[in-house]
C-alpha cells in the first residue's frame, strides 16, 4: 500500500469571474493507477465559495480528470465538476452544459496572460513609476532587454507536459511582460479540462518566484496604448474539418451574428476594455468575419482555405480570463444552430 495525494480543483461561485479553488486528499492505495474509477467524490464548504448557504453547505466534487501531478510524490491533480448535494449541476457549473457528448468537436485555446511582480504589482519588466519602451520589440523576443520570465514560462510548459496535457507551444507576446501559451484537445469537456488543469499548474508555479498571474484583459488600464490579452478559441467539427465548402463556412459564421449578445456574456470580465476595434481585435459592438482577418470577430485561417476549405475558425473574441467550458458550450451551441 503507498499513500497518493490528491488535489482536488474547482472553480468558485464568484460571478462573472470564477477562481480556482483546491485541497489535498491522503489516500492509502495498492497500485495505484491514475484513474478516475480509482477515486472518489469529494465535498467542500461552499459557503466559503459563495456556492451554498452557511445551514447547508456542502457541495459535492465529482472528479471528471485526472493527471499526474509532476511537482508532488505519489501526486495527481483531480479536475473536478461543482454539484448539488441532490447531484445535479450546481448553477456554477459550466462544464455541465457543453453539448459535445460525443467528442465531434476540437479545441485549440490560446491563452495569454501577464506576469505581474507581487512587490511591485507591475508586469515584468515595468519600471516603477514609468513604463518600458513602447510595444514591438518583445513579440516573440530573445535575450535579456525584452524578455521578461522566461525561466517561469519555460518550467510551466515541462510541468504541462509532465502531467500529460495536449500542451502544443509557448511565445511572449507583444506586451512587456505578456506570454502565452497554446492547448489542444479533442473534445470540448476534455480542452476546458486540460485549461484548467494548466492555469493551475502557472498559477501554483508562480509561488516560489514571487510573481502572480494576471488573466484581466487589460490589466493597464483601457485607455493604455498596449495589447490587451485574450484567449482565442479555435474550434472545428466534423462538418469544417471537411465540408469542403465555402458557403458552410461562410452559413457557419454567419450564425454567430445573431448571437452576439450570448457569446460576449461569457467571453470574459471587462472584454469591453480590450474589444475597441484597436489592437488586433474588433470592435465588442460588431460582428464581422473574414479570411486571415485578425482585425475581425472571426478569423477563417489561410490554411483551411488553401486545404479547400477543410480545417477549422478561430474566434478571436474571448478574453484571457473567459472560463473555457462556457466559451465552448456557447460556440457549440451556435455552430449547432447553423442552417447547412
Amino acid at each position: 500500500m503507498a499513500k497518493i495525494k490528491l488535489e482536488y480543483i474547482w472553480l468558485d461561485g464568484y460571478f462573472p469571474t470564477q477562481n480556482m479553488r483546491s485541497k489535498t486528499k491522503v489516500e492509502e492505495h495498492e497500485n495505484f493507477k491514475g484513474t478516475l474509477e480509482e477515486i472518489g467524490n469529494w465535498s467542500f464548504d461552499g459557503s466559503s465559495t459563495r456556492q451554498a448557504e452557511g445551514g447547508s453547505s456542502d457541495c459535492l466534487l465529482v472528479p471528471v480528470a485526472i493527471y499526474p501531478d509532476p511537482e508532488r510524490i505519489n501526486g495527481y491533480l483531480v479536475m473536478t465538476e461543482v454539484m448539488n448535494a441532490d447531484g445535479t449541476p450546481h448553477v456554477s457549473n459550466g462544464r455541465a452544459t457543453i453539448d459535445d457528448d460525443n467528442d465531434d468537436f476540437w479545441f485549440g485555446f490560446e491563452q495569454e496572460y501577464f506576469i505581474m511582480d507581487t512587490a511591485t504589482q507591475l508586469p515584468l519588466g515595468f519600471p516603477v513609476g514609468g513604463y518600458p519602451a513602447p510595444q514591438g520589440m518583445y513579440y516573440c523576443s530573445v535575450g535579456g532587454k525584452n524578455t521578461h520570465g522566461r525561466d517561469l514560462v519555460e518550467e510551466h510548459a515541462d510541468l504541462c507536459i509532465q502531467a500529460g496535457l495536449n500542451f502544443e507551444g509557448i511565445n511572449q507576446e507583444v506586451a512587456c511582460g505578456q506570454w502565452e501559451f497554446q492547448l489542444f484537445a479533442k473534445g470540448a469537456k476534455l480542452a476546458g479540462d486540460e485549461l484548467w488543469i494548466a492555469r493551475y499548474l502557472l498559477d501554483r508555479l508562480t509561488e516560489k518566484y514571487g510573481y502572480y498571474i494576471e488573466y484581466h484583459p487589460k490589466p493597464l488600464g483601457k485607455d493604455m496604448d498596449w495589447n490587451g490579452s485574450g484567449m482565442h478559441a479555435n474550434f472545428s467539427n466534423s462538418t469544417l474539418r471537411t465540408c469542403g465548402d465555402k458557403e458552410v463556412y461562410a452559413k457557419i459564421c454567419e450564425a454567430f451574428r445573431p448571437r452576439v449578445k450570448e457569446h460576449i456574456a461569457v467571453y470574459g470580465e471587462f472584454n469591453d476594455q480590450r474589444l475597441t476595434g484597436k489592437h488586433e481585435t474588433a470592435s465588442i459592438n460588431d460582428f464581422s468575419w473574414g479570411i486571415s482577418d485578425r482585425g475581425a470577430s472571426i478569423r477563417i485561417p489561410l490554411i483551411a482555405v488553401n486545404k479547400g476549405w477543410k480545417g477549422w475558425l478561430e474566434d478571436r473574441r474571448p478574453a484571457s480570463n473567459g472560463d473555457p467550458y462556457k466559451i465552448a458550450a456557447v460556440i457549440v451551441e451556435t455552430v449547432k444552430s447553423a442552417k447547412i
